[in-house]
């Protein structure tokens, strides 16, 4: 994943719902992830990067909304229910 600098700073923002999470970085749309832990883990990776070029970094990753779970993936099982 590339850095973008924006005034010394990079902020990746974790975005999404079940099943389709992304990472922005400096607003700028990123690739769809799964899981939000998924998200948060390439966002982690290249902070990690940006850390040793000097930059600040900020990641920013959204509570769970009412009735979703914590790792922003679907349940399996009322996925088949929906559907049976």
């Amino acid at each position: 994943m590339q850095t973008v600098e924006s005034h010394g700073q990079i902020i990746y923002l974790i975005r999404g719902c079940e099943a389709n999470w992304h990472v922005e970085i400096n607003n700028q749309p990123g690739m769809s992830y799964a899981s939000k832990e998924a998200a948060f883990e390439v966002a982690v990776a290249a902070a990690s990067n940006a850390i040793r070029d000097g930059q600040e970094v900020v990641i920013v990753v959204p509570g769970s909304k009412m009735g979703e779970r914590a790792l922003g993936i679907y349940d399996q099982n009322t996925y088949r229910s929906f559907f049976t």
